[in-house]
C-alpha cells in the first residue's frame, strides 16, 4: 500500500501539538491537505508540515488519493466533518469529546457502522505507557476486585478562553466535565475493562467565571484574555457517582476553585491492592504482604502518547483493523456526560441506556 494520505481539518493548538507533528513523522503518512477555515493557519502548517492548504473541506470530500483525516475543530464540527469525511469513504480520527451533545454522538456511531470506514475518537490516554501498565495490573488481578475509582481533575483558576467557544454551551457542549472529564473518564473505563455504565448522578456548577469582567486568574490559555462580551454557560465545576456492572466511579472536577491546590488523578482501590494514578504521570501501587504494608512505585520506559496514537490510528488504516479508540469503545462517556448534566439539571438520578 502507498503511504497514507492525510487531511487534517482545523489547524490550531492541538493539531500543531500533536497530529501534525506525528503524521510528519509517521514513515506510513503523509499529510495531503492541512485545512482550516482562517487561511492564515492552513497556510503556515502546509508551510511546515507539506500538503496543500486549503480553507473548505467540502473542496477535498471527493478526493480519491486521501485515505483519512484528522478533525481537530471546536467541538460543535466534530460531527458534521466527521460524518460528511465517513459517507465519502474516508478513515477519521475526531478529537475528543466525540461530539458536543449525545445524539451528535450516536449518529456519529451510526454513520461509522453504516459505511464499514474507521472512527476512532482522540482519548489519548488510551495510548499512554502508565495507563496500559495500570490497565495490565488490573487485568492480572494484582488490584483484586476493583470495586471504586475515583477522579480529580482540579485546578485553582484555569478557565480557558473565558468568554470564547469553550465556555459557550452551544459551541463546547459543556465545561469541565466535557473538556477535561472526558479524558478522566474514558480512562477508568478503558482500565477497568469497558464496564457498562447504568446510573449517574450528578451536579454542574457554573460560578466563577460567569463575571467574566471581574474573574482573576494567573493566566488565560486558549486566548489572551477575557472576551468581556462573550459568553459563560458553561460548567466551571463538577462533581458525580455513576453505577456501572463493574466499580462504582466519583468524580469531582473543576476548572475553577478556590482552593490554590490542583489535584489530578485516579484512585484504583482494590480489595487486594490500590493505584494512585497521576495524570499524564506516574502511578503509586498500594498492598500489603507477608504482614507489611507496601507502596511500590514503577519505572518504566515511555514514548509521547500522541505519537503512539497517530501511529496506532494510521497502522488501522493499513490493516483495516479498528484500536482501542473506536467509537464503539468511547461511546459510554459520552453518555456519562450527557447522564450527568441531565442529573444536574433535574437534580435526580439517571439511567443509562
Amino acid at each position: 500500500m502507498p503511504k497514507v494520505n492525510i487531511a487534517v481539518i482545523g489547524c490550531g493548538s492541538i493539531a500543531n501539538a500533536a497530529h501534525l507533528p506525528n503524521y510528519a513523522k509517521n514513515p506510513d503518512a503523509e499529510v495531503r491537505y492541512c485545512c482550516d477555515i482562517i487561511p492564515a493557519r492552513a497556510d503556515e502548517a502546509a508551510e511546515k508540515y507539506g500538503g496543500k492548504a486549503v480553507y473548505d473541506y467540502h473542496e477535498i470530500l471527493d478526493d480519491p488519493e486521501l485515505y483519512a483525516v484528522s478533525v481537530c475543530t471546536h467541538n460543535d464540527f466534530h460531527a458534521p466533518i466527521s460524518i460528511d469525511f465517513l459517507r465519502a469513504g474516508k478513515d477519521v480520527l475526531c478529537e475528543k469529546p466525540a461530539a458536543r451533545i449525545l445524539s451528535e454522538a450516536l449518529e456519529m456511531q451510526r454513520v461509522q457502522h453504516e459505511t464499514g470506514r474507521l472512527l476512532s475518537i482522540g482519548v489519548v490516554n488510551r495510548f499512554g505507557d502508565a495507563v496500559n501498565r495500570v490497565k495490565a495490573m488490573i487485568v492480572a488481578g494484582d488490584l483484586g476486585e476493583v470495586f471504586h475509582v475515583y477522579a480529580s481533575f482540579r485546578a485553582h483558576r484555569s478557565i480557558p478562553g473565558l468568554g470564547g467557544d469553550f465556555t459557550t454551551k452551544a459551541i463546547s457542549g459543556g465545561g469541565a466535565l466535557i473538556d477535561w472529564g472526558v479524558h478522566y473518564l474514558d480512562l477508568v473505563f478503558y482500565c477497568c475493562g469497558e464496564p457498562k455504565p447504568r446510573t449517574a448522578s450528578g451536579e454542574a456548577f457554573c460560578k466563577l467565571g460567569k463575571d467574566i469582567k471581574d474573574y482573576t486568574c494567573l493566566n488565560m490559555w486558549a486566548q489572551r484574555e477575557a472576551n468581556e462580551a462573550g459568553t459563560y454557560d458553561v460548567d466551571d465545576s463538577v462533581t458525580g457517582i455513576v453505577r456501572t456492572d463493574g466499580p462504582v466511579i466519583t468524580l469531582h472536577g473543576a476548572w475553577a476553585q478556590n482552593i490554590g491546590v490542583s489535584e489530578t488523578f485516579i484512585d484504583f482501590m482494590g480489595d487486594l491492592g490500590g493505584i494512585r494514578l497521576t495524570y499524564c504521570g506516574d502511578f503509586v501501587y498500594y498492598t500489603a504482604k507477608h504482614g507489611a504494608l507496601l507502596e511500590v512505585k514503577p519505572k518504566y520506559p515511555t514514548v509521547d502518547f500522541y505519537q503512539t496514537e497517530i501511529n496506532s490510528f494510521v497502522s488501522s488504516v493499513i490493516t483495516r483493523q479498528p484500536n482501542q479508540a473506536c467509537i464503539d469503545n468511547t461511546i459510554a462517556t459520552s453518555k456519562i456526560m450527557d447522564a450527568i448534566y441531565r442529573s444536574s439539571e433535574a437534580h435526580a438520578e439517571m439511567t443509562i441506556d
